[in-house]
């Protein structure tokens, strides 16, 4: 009767059932020391099926990656849609990373913590998962001059605002490991202090300048 009801459980929600096993797994053991069989276990299915749908163990992983990927470009760019300023948009998308992190911390350890150390598939697939988050961001970043409702961004200044919010906020994952007290709109908020302003007042054309020595 199990085997029965098994297989009527519909291809798509079995796949999500085996990545979200998956993820457990890889999270608490790493990539290596994963087996099959564990997922498989707390999946509710035999190996053999695992490997049926998802073909091999590196396969599963990056079904992991590209499901996780598209989670958190979703939530990313539903958070800042609804904004209607600069400031508004971008803390919406902070806000939006750190509560995915926060809501869904085994997947941000199998996806940016092991990723990077596996096979050049698993390599290249974290790259596109990168390139889509930065683009989420360059987005927010670039919105009030494409609106026509702040000075204009030149693009070099708009990709190093992008690339420096994107490795803040990545750093600031394993800064949450450390303080997991700390709710997602509190480091939002830290964040934004330490960011907005000087974004703002270089979108102004406030530069800073290396001040004279004193003689």
């Amino acid at each position: 009767m199990t085997d029965t009801r098994r297989r009527r459980v519909p291809r798509p929600v079995r796949e999500q059932q085996i990545i979200d096993a998956a993820i457990k797994v890889f999270a608490k053991r790493g990539y290596h020391a994963a087996s099959v069989d564990e997922i498989a276990e707390l999946a509710g299915i035999s190996k053999p099926m695992v490997y049926l749908y998802l073909d091999s163990k590196e396969g599963l992983f990056l079904a992991c990656l590209r499901r996780e990927t598209e989670r958190l470009v979703t939530a990313l760019r539903a958070a800042a849609g609804p904004a209607h300023t600069p400031e508004l948009r971008l803390r919406a998308g902070l806000l939006a990373f750190f509560t995915f992190v926060t809501e869904h911390r085994d997947s941000w350890v199998v996806l940016h913590r092991q990723a990077s150390e596996l096979s050049p598939a698993i390599a290249a697939e974290l790259a596109r998962s990168r390139l889509a988050v930065v683009t989420e961001v360059s987005g927010l970043v670039r919105a009030d001059s494409a609106e026509g409702t702040g000075p204009a961004c030149p693009d070099d200044e708009a990709d190093f605002v992008t690339y420096t919010l994107v490795g803040a906020a990545d750093s600031l994952t394993d800064w949450m490991t450390l303080h997991p007290d700390e709710p997602p709109e509190r480091i939002t908020l830290r964040l934004m202090n330490m960011v907005w302003v000087g974004m703002r007042n270089v979108r102004d054309g406030e530069v800073w300048t290396t001040p004279a020595q004193e003689s």
